[in-house]
């Protein structure tokens, strides 16, 4: 079931808001349990055989968590870390078993020429979502930061549905007193007015602009592979479509599980916050996938020993996590060779911070307005070209499109262009800027859609600047308050959010898939 469908908005989402709220009266724990069921019933309408694989996560992570705290209370430190490891361990080997076991014998079988085989493996929605949801509970456990193992609430923690497919990855500690808070089972108007607007935002983003922008992606990416010479403006069109539209899919995605869950009153951290206005690679992790970069932050980049052990050991931290990073984004090279070239960039990017202390300048001083601008665009570029080994389908294809847009294969504009401009056209022919023949991948269309998407990428506010006045999300930066589309409730408001949800709404005949669900 996807949040963009018909069956979600007007069948599923309807019935368990009045299903929670009309039991929380009775008791709050058959409001938690029926929210728990609810979510599962969610997460079954993909594949119901998978129902089971989760609920054994559940069941097997929250008895090591009861091992776990009652090995502390002895004072048990051995025992305690020894069922911390295997927790783990099973954790990981049950991740390493659906989403990469195949993608290895794969690449044994191309070095040493062998025909091992697992057969198929489906990989289960969310796996990588859950998995590491509870092993962050296993080591707030281990940490004494759990306070409460309460099953029902720990059963919803890890399958409430709003997060379960896509994220943010939740830490106990953010969750658990909210599910334990009498005011969350109380209904609330503006919670369901806050909700519905963010959602409807984050649905528009995702049906209106990162569907609109997907159809120039794939044939771009495809057209190595098909023997097509890309041309300098395919490869930059392509490029610049994929990057908007992953931007917009996922923002969108954010907003609707922050909204999804505001209806129920239970506020979920912030996990997107404008990374493309970013001045440098360090910032834009701490503002893409936000709920993902302070998990490898705290369980993976300070456990390895962070920046303690010196700048060499920081750089090869750095580069480890981001290799398991892009890993965790899927089984195959061009995700570890993109988790590369990301550890690459934040070495290099913290290198020149260094150096820049050592010539006596503070690196978090504000920048001048042309040098912020250069630095969001460098940052942006480096980004784009990362996404373009992201997205292809392998080496081969990231190699071609980045040596087109290096301009390897020449600089020409459409000839279809040449006509359709007229005088302007002529007058560039005169100038030198040759016309030819292209595969016309990228044309006006196209063109329109990226400028037009740039500009709301980094001149408007985004979701929890505009709804800054009614706490959207945990962790949100201070400051930042839209100025002109601050939100109020109020009648124009209202036209405008339904405005937006009612252009989705009828586009939902286009539905796809979020595209972080692949991961």
């Amino acid at each position: 079931m996807l949040f963009n469908s018909y069956g979600f908005i007007f069948l599923y989402l309807p019935a368990v808001l009045l299903g929670f709220f009309w039991l929380a009266r009775v008791s709050h724990a058959f409001a938690a349990g029926w929210l728990a069921l609810a979510s599962l019933f969610f997460y079954g309408y993909w594949n119901p055989a998978y129902i089971g694989l989760l609920l054994g996560s559940i069941v097997c992570n929250y008895a090591f968590g009861l091992w776990i705290a009652k090995s502390g209370v002895r004072h048990d430190e051995r025992r305690k870390k020894q069922l911390l490891v295997a927790a783990i361990c099973a954790n990981l080997a049950l991740l390493a078993y659906y989403k990469y076991a195949n993608f290895f014998v794969g690449s044994v079988n191309s070095v040493a020429g062998t025909q091992w085989s697992l057969g198929e493996i489906i990989l289960p929605l969310g796996i990588s979502f859950f998995t590491f949801t509870q092993i962050a509970f296993l080591v707030d456990t281990y940490q004494g930061k759990v306070k409460e193992y309460n099953f029902i609430h720990y059963l919803l923690f890890v399958t409430y549905f709003p997060h379960l497919i896509a994220g943010p990855i939740l830490h106990h500690r953010e969750m658990m007193p909210q599910f334990a808070h009498p005011s969350t089972y109380r209904f609330n108007y503006e919670n369901l007015s806050v909700g519905l607007t963010i959602f409807f935002i984050g649905l528009f983003k995702k049906v209106i602009v990162a569907d609109g922008l997907a159809v120039y992606v794939g044939p771009v990416f495809a057209a190595p592979a098909a023997g097509a010479q890309l041309s300098f403006i395919d490869a930059w069109g392509g490029a610049l479509c994929y990057t908007l539209q992953l931007y917009f899919d996922f923002s969108g995605y954010s907003d609707m599980a922050i909204g999804l869950s505001r209806m129920f009153g239970v506020v979920l951290p912030l996990n997107f916050h404008s990374p493309y206005k970013s001045v440098n690679i360090i910032e834009f992790w701490r503002r893409w996938h936000m709920t993902l970069s302070r998990f490898l932050r705290d369980y993976l980049y300070i456990p390895l020993g962070g920046n303690r052990r010196g700048r060499l050991r920081r750089y090869l931290n750095l580069m480890a996590t981001m290799l398991l990073g892009g890993l965790w984004h899927g089984a195959g090279w061009t995700f570890v060779v993109w988790g590369g070239l990301h550890g690459l960039y934040l070495a290099v990017n913290n290198g020149w911070q260094s150096l820049r202390r050592a010539w006596g300048q503070d690196p978090a001083q504000p920048l001048s307005r042309p040098v912020h601008a250069l630095a969001v665009l460098l940052t942006f570029l480096a980004v784009v070209a990362a996404w373009v080994v992201f997205r292809a389908d392998d080496l081969d294809t990231a190699t071609a499109l980045l040596e087109a847009m290096a301009g390897m294969n020449g600089f020409v504009l459409p000839d279809a262009w040449l006509a359709k401009w007229g005088n302007a056209g002529q007058w560039l022919v005169r100038q030198g800027v040759p016309f030819g023949a292209t595969n016309n991948l990228i044309m006006g269309g196209a063109l329109n859609w990226i400028w037009i998407s740039l500009l709301i990428v980094w001149l408007a506010p985004n979701t929890q600047q505009i709804m800054a006045s009614f706490r959207p999300a945990l962790d949100v930066p201070a400051g930042g308050k839209a100025k002109r589309l601050l939100w109020r409730p109020s009648l124009r408001a209202a036209l405008v959010v339904w405005l937006l949800g009612f252009v989705a709404i009828i586009n939902l005949n286009k539905q796809s898939v979020f595209l972080y669900f692949q991961f």
